[in-house]
């Protein structure tokens, strides 16, 4: 398995409304891993094309 990049801890103190916490569905964090690795593999490839080494915000 590989490690994740979502610390659970920090989603569950911003899941909150009116300062109400939330609950976290396991689903949630699955997809969070999934679309927080999706958009990374873009930056990458368009730091790439772009010929850079550096991922920026602009790259998202």
């Amino acid at each position: 398995m590989t490690k994740s990049i979502i610390v659970k801890s920090q989603v569950k103190e911003l899941a909150k409304i009116d300062g109400k916490s939330l609950s976290v569905a396991e689903e949630f964090y699955k997809e969070l891993e999934e679309k927080a690795r999706r958009d990374i593999e873009t930056a990458c490839k368009r730091a790439k094309l772009n010929n850079r080494n550096t991922i920026m915000a602009r790259d998202l």
